[in-house]
């Protein structure tokens, strides 16, 4: 396997002040905007982004996060046992502008999850989806409204996001399999 170095943490932190930034523009004030992390790095980008818009702001924004894991489509058996985290959001999604966070969209089946799992809160006025990097290979019809890089990826290459809050690093690198072998997305 190979690995190419896609962003750098200078890379990535300029992408999340540009994201904010572009929140900014389209809500202003983000009075009924909520941002919501999809467990486990979306959440820890949610953070962050909280913390760039708050700074603008100089007043807090509504932060949430989503674990998805019971609303996936991918657990087929009972041999599987998802890893069951905890959510937590910060009062009610209706008629709130939910901007979910994400570190990686691929398929669409993550956001269809996630989708399904903040129903269970609510109904929001509207969901915008944020995120780091959309590598494509859409499976569903969702597109993000907020995109930090498009990267023209193999379905049997994988991106890897790396944060400092959870592996120490910050770093976004793209891993070659071998072809025809299609590498599994967490």
């Amino acid at each position: 396997m190979t690995s190419i170095l896609l962003l750098e943490k200078d890379e990535i932190a300029r992408i999340l002040d540009r994201l904010a930034s572009q929140i900014l523009e389209r809500h202003a004030q983000c009075g009924d905007v909520m941002l919501v992390g999809i467990q486990r790095r979306g959440a820890d980008l949610a953070r962050r982004l909280a913390r760039l818009v708050e700074n603008r702001l100089s007043r807090p924004v509504p932060l949430g996060i989503l674990d998805i894991n019971l609303y996936r489509d991918d657990w087929t058996s009972l041999e599987g046992k998802p890893h069951i985290g905890r959510s937590s959001i910060p009062g009610s999604v209706d008629d709130s502008v939910i901007i979910l966070v994400d570190d990686v969209l691929f398929s669409g089946r993550t956001v269809r999850a996630a989708l399904e799992a903040l129903m269970d809160y609510g109904r929001p006025r509207a969901v915008e989806l944020l995120v780091l990097i959309d590598r494509g290979h859409r499976e569903l019809p969702i597109h993000a409204d907020y995109v930090g890089r498009a990267v023209n990826t193999g379905r049997h290459e994988h991106v890897d996001v790396l944060l400092e809050e959870r592996d120490g690093e910050d770093a976004v690198r793209l891993t070659s399999g071998e072809p025809g072998q299609p590498l599994a997305q967490p």
